[in-house]
């Protein structure tokens, strides 16, 4: 298949004018290809050749202008246009395509529990042209009409608002100008709530065997729905501009979601079967508000070429965050960016993947695809914030709506942003832009006091490039409560510093970016950095608690702090914390990273007892039932770390935990992997369970519990799964690679690491980029952390031609690998 090029999307721009697709499916012809008919009406500008994108599984005919083409030009994806004279033509193409077991272009599952079999799209970057036949770039929008055909008992869901013409026939309303990777589908015997608002019908759906789940949560979920909705009629001028909202929580979705026009598809894991935390809402909700956001920048407004994916992403990850602290319950969500979220971006950022938020260089789609990071979300997010802080939310808005004016159902760039906001405001935005937008890596603050006495100064050394307007937080000991902190002063410094700012009395903390809103790493003067050793739980807010959290981790990610001195503080303070998004994340960064890959093989027994012993302490905690969020999570955590089976054991066998909770099906599968682990359970236990739980949630616990068996069988036969057989879909194949590294079982699977680097390269290159992702993310041996894995890795990058999804993990695992190495050196 060959990958479009920036160059060549330039130039098919500037020949065409697409102004209509008319597209019929038919998904009645079996389970493997699906029919599709696709009638193009565009104009030509000028005499000249170019090429339409289609991948079928077999293309019957082409016409152009009611004269036959020669199926057999197709090359790989590009069947040729040429001697095309300026005027208006029509281009109509039939085909059968290949359904999708791996969440790319049309995606089929059927679901375990009832058998009913439900299909989506996907279109995302490349993935229309395996749908139907498409001049496939975002900056040639048109206007889409859809057909399809389905069984009778089905539901089909689009764009726009869809109508049933009898006999399996449905039509959707013809869209508003749109990009081609927006356009969706989705098919299957749904089940469904729907309401409308302000008039305008609004829609929730998912999987018949999720019915009871969905329905839980439907008011929940059409509050925050409508909340946003409305908050964002208050923030923007222009009017939501689409027919209606509905919202399908689809099976094996690759992503969190995707901001289809009118139809956005969410994971289906979103559906909660199982107990979840307040923060787990949060995230889901954060999510509703992000793809929400995309109506706006994204779809109405959107990115010329992929070079500006952020001017996407960013948007809609500052807007959700944001929004939802506006208008809902959730209102400490930024909390759960900076532990969270955030640091996804400065671990990107630190990698030789590294790029700028807005790169120049995205030459093609292929490296497009590469710049879906924590860069383009995280980042560019977290620089959005900073804008808003440095030009006032006043001028920001007027240039958002601005930008919304100029350019609705057309594309912008960078360029034409900068123009909006910079009508506003006398600032520099355009200098802003080149600090913040075109340079990479991770700025670092750090304090120095001089003084004595009552007369002390503050000044911040700057390691980095980029201008800051940060909060500096000063705090005392709080003499009436041992151990709390209060805060005397937030003063507002602009870095680079002009002079240095006098504070009067040593506070016993000072904390930069306090309110995070920057992005910078930040460290600790000696004095403050005991202060945090001591009394970091004593901080009154949880977002400057989030800050110095994230500051430890930095510190240990660059081998400035021991990973046991991490271990030590969780163990010292997480047992006083309230935040829900705060325990969680520091749990999952103290025992994945920190135990599982930063601590020496030798101390890693310790390590685990400490986390261990911390999840003890929670649970004792929790046990007056006042904190179910907070108990979940400690319950979740000691299965994970458990050493001995004995309790957990009991917990399975009980159905519950002493005090509860009751082992839903989430947690009985997550016992039985850590039991798998251990060697205290086998076959025929999982597949009882199985039996059990026979949903796709427990197809992947299953597979995820088979891989995690101390058995050689049982290794060879979870690595010809993901390997050899090309049959795993997506969620499979992730649950599998799940399984089977555990640091337990280093020495069982240590002839499997250099294995894993040729058959990753293949199984890549077979099954694509989604798979590609999975075995990059999920199959690669983390827990192996030795210079032979790293060497082996680096001569994989070398000599064996990895596609570009699976190098850019590649490169990302294995930098992170030598940062692990760095850091137990250290």
């Amino acid at each position: 298949m060959s990958v479009l090029t920036r160059d060549e999307a330039q130039s098919r721009a500037k020949l065409l004018d697409v102004h209509r697709y008319t597209i019929e499916l038919d998904l009645t012809t079996g389970d493997e290809t699906f029919e599709s008919s696709t009638v193009i009406r565009f104009a030509a500008r000028a005499n000249g050749d170019t090429f339409v994108e289609v991948r079928p599984a077999t293309l019957h005919s082409v016409t152009l202008d009611g004269e036959p083409l020669d199926p057999d030009t197709l090359d790989g994806n590009r069947l040729p246009l040429e001697n095309l004279t300026a005027g208006d033509h029509e281009l109509r193409v039939r085909a059968s395509m290949r359904y999708s077991r791996t969440g790319e272009g049309m995606h089929r599952f059927t679901d375990p529990t009832d058998g009913e079999t439900y299909l989506y799209t996907q279109l995302f970057m490349e993935d229309v042209q395996r749908v139907f036949a498409a001049f496939d770039q975002p900056d040639l929008k048109s206007v889409f009409e859809l057909t399809v055909t389905a069984p009778e008992a089905w539901t089909v869901l689009a764009n726009s608002i869809t109508e049933h013409l009898g006999e399996g026939r449905w039509r959707a309303a013809p869209t508003p100008l749109i990009s081609t990777y927006l356009v969706a589908v989705a098919a299957g015997p749904w089940h469904s709530v729907t309401t409308e608002h302000h008039g305008l019908p609004f829609g929730l759906h998912c999987r018949r065997s999720l019915a009871p789940h969905l329905d839980a949560d439907a008011d929940e979920l059409l509050e925050i729905t409508r909340q946003c909705y409305d908050r964002y009629h208050e923030k923007f001028e222009e009017p939501y501009p689409f027919d209606s909202y509905d919202q399908a929580f689809v099976p094996e979705f690759n992503a969190g979601a995707m901001e289809n026009p009118g139809l956005v598809t969410f994971r289906d894991e979103f559906v909660y079967r199982s107990a979840v935390t307040d923060t787990e809402r949060q995230t889901r909700a954060m999510v509703i508000a992000h793809e929400m956001a995309h109506m706006w920048f994204g779809d109405l407004v959107t990115l010329q070429w992929w070079d500006d994916i952020w001017l996407n992403e960013s948007f809609a990850e500052y807007m959700g965050y944001q929004t939802l602290t506006e208008a809902t319950r959730f209102t400490d969500t930024w909390t759960d960016f900076g532990v969270v979220r955030k640091p996804w971006g400065y671990d990107a950022d630190q990698r030789p993947s590294t790029h700028p938020v807005a790169p120049e260089n995205v030459d093609d789609t292929a490296s497009a695809l590469l710049n879906f990071d924590g860069i383009s979300y995280a980042k560019g997010a977290s620089a959005l914030r900073q804008l808003v802080t440095w030009l006032g939310e006043k001028d920001f808005l007027a240039g958002i709506n601005t930008h919304f004016a100029r350019h609705r159902f057309a594309n912008a760039t960078l360029a034409d942003f900068i123009d909006s906001l910079a009508a506003h405001t006398d600032r520099d935005v355009h200098a802003w832009a080149d600090a913040w937008l075109r340079t990479t890596g991770v700025d670092t603050l750090t304090p120095t006091l001089h003084g004595s006495n009552g007369d002390h100064t503050l000044t911040i050394t700057h390691h980095g490039s980029r201008p800051h307007r940060v909060a500096a937080g000063l705090y005392d000991l709080d003499l009436t409560d041992a151990g709390s902190l209060t805060l005397r002063e937030r003063l507002e410094i602009d870095i680079p510093q002009n002079a240095p700012q006098p504070i009067g009395k040593r506070p016993a903390l000072v904390l930069l970016n306090d309110g995070d809103l920057t992005y910078t790493k930040v460290r600790f003067d000696p004095a403050s950095f005991e202060t945090v050793r001591t009394s970091l739980s004593g901080l009154p807010d949880p977002l400057t608690r989030a800050v110095v959290w994230s500051a430890l981790r930095d510190a240990v990610r660059d081998g400035d702090l021991a990973p046991t001195a991490y271990l030590d503080a969780a163990r010292a303070h997480l047992p006083k914390e309230t935040d829900l998004a705060l325990v969680q994340g520091v749990l999952a960064y103290a025992s994945a990273q920190v135990a599982d890959r930063y601590v020496t093989p030798e101390q890693r027994p310790a390590a685990v007892a400490t986390l261990s012993a911390l999840c003890r302490d929670l649970i004792r905690r929790t046990e007056d039932g006042d904190h179910p969020g907070l108990r979940l999570i400690a319950v979740r955590h000691f299965i994970d770390v458990a050493a001995h089976p004995d309790t957990i054991a009991a917990w399975l066998a009980d159905g519950t935990v002493p005090g509860g909770p009751e082992l839903d099906p989430d947690l009985r599968w997550r016992v039985l992997a850590r039991l798998a682990v251990l060697g205290a359970t086998d076959e025929r236990a999982i597949a009882a369970e199985l039996d059990r739980d026979p949903s796709a949630t427990g197809q992947e616990g299953a597979a995820r519990c088979r891989a995690a068996l101390p058995d050689a069988d049982a290794k060879r036969t979870a690595w010809a799964a993901m390997f050899d057989d090309d049959t795993l879909s997506n969620y499979l194949f992730t649950a599998t690679a799940q399984g089977f590294w555990q640091p337990e079982q280093s020495d069982l699977v240590a002839d499997y690491v250099p294995r894993y680097y040729q058959d990753a390269v293949a199984v890549a290159a077979r099954r694509g980029p989604a798979i590609a992702e999975a075995a990059g993310r999920w199959a690669f041996p983390t827990r192996a952390v030795t210079p032979d894995t790293l060497r082996l890795g680096e001569a994989c990058l070398t000599d064996a031609d990895p596609i570009p999804a699976l190098r850019r993990k590649l490169v990302d695992q294995l930098d992170d690998l030598a940062r692990a190495l760095r850091v137990r050196k250290a």
